[in-house]
């Protein structure tokens, strides 16, 4: 097909049509941060390019041609959270994940719901919570989270409501830091997570709601948050939090999340 002087097949179509997708997922994927002006910075540059090689100017467009080579870089370096979380998201939406029967194949283990005794932990957030005790609790889906369990003590203990209430106490020496629960057994305490630092996240959370945000966002794990302030306990889950949970609700809503693919929101 010809409009005017240019020459358009099916394949140039298809090929503006992907790119524009693929420049809205990136756009999707860093608004609401400091490198989404980066981002939109560098796209300007690109496009005033674009124009002066069209144009011929041949000086502009050499100096301009090493600018986003050197650019290119840069942004690896700028969008390194931006694309590690990418990466996160195609990994987790990829069929191999998705599959029961590649996972049996390949001998992924299937987290079974039952075995992480959901109701020992909801009794125990609901005694943490009434004694307005701080507490962070990491339970495992399907992702590894070997390099988390590493940064705190190794417990590898049967998992009982009185254990995890008393490592949260105040005057525990673990009480400090994230406690991970592994298929059913308390792994280990005083873990280190990563905390999410985007400027989406509201200035009121403290800290120990940033870093169960930054660890749903980085791993499918569930994060149990339960304020020492207020008292309430709040889900972190792929990257959303949900606060203000209801003991009622817990186990449910554990049970939901854990036991499916399906991500779960807020009501």
């Amino acid at each position: 097909m010809r409009i005017g002087f240019l020459d358009i097949h099916w394949t140039d179509v298809l090929d503006i049509f992907l790119v524009t997708i693929l420049l809205y997922q990136v756009y999707t994927l860093v608004r609401g941060s400091i490198a989404s002006r980066v981002f939109m910075g560098y796209l300007f540059v690109y496009f005033f390019y674009l124009v002066v090689r069209g144009l011929g100017l041949g000086l502009m467009t050499a100096i301009l041609q090493y600018f986003m080579g050197v650019g290119a870089v840069a942004l690896i370096v700028i969008f390194q959270q931006e694309i590690r979380r990418f990466l996160l998201i195609i990994g987790k939406s990829t069929i191999y994940t998705n599959s029961g029967l590649l996972k049996k194949i390949l001998g992924s283990a299937v987290v079974d719901v039952k075995s992480h005794n959901l109701k020992e932990i909801v009794e125990a957030c609901k005694a943490i919570a009434a004694s307005f005790t701080g507490a962070l609790i990491v339970i495992n889906k399907k992702d590894d989270l070997g390099k988390y369990i590493e940064t705190g003590d190794m417990l590898d203990a049967k998992l009982s409501k009185p254990l995890l209430v008393s490592l949260f106490n105040q005057y525990s020496e673990l009480h400090d830091g994230a406690v991970m629960i592994i298929d059913g057994r308390l792994k280990a305490a005083r873990c280190v997570l990563p905390v999410a630092d985007g400027i989406d996240i509201s200035s009121s959370l403290g800290f120990r709601h940033r870093a169960g945000i930054g660890m749903s966002e980085a791993t499918d794990a569930l994060v149990i948050i339960i304020s020492e302030q207020t008292g309430k306990i709040s889900l972190a889950i792929e990257g959303e939090l949900i606060s203000n949970v209801p003991v009622s609700e817990l186990f449910t809503r554990l049970e939901e999340y854990l036991s499916s693919d399906v991500k779960l929101l807020a009501e």
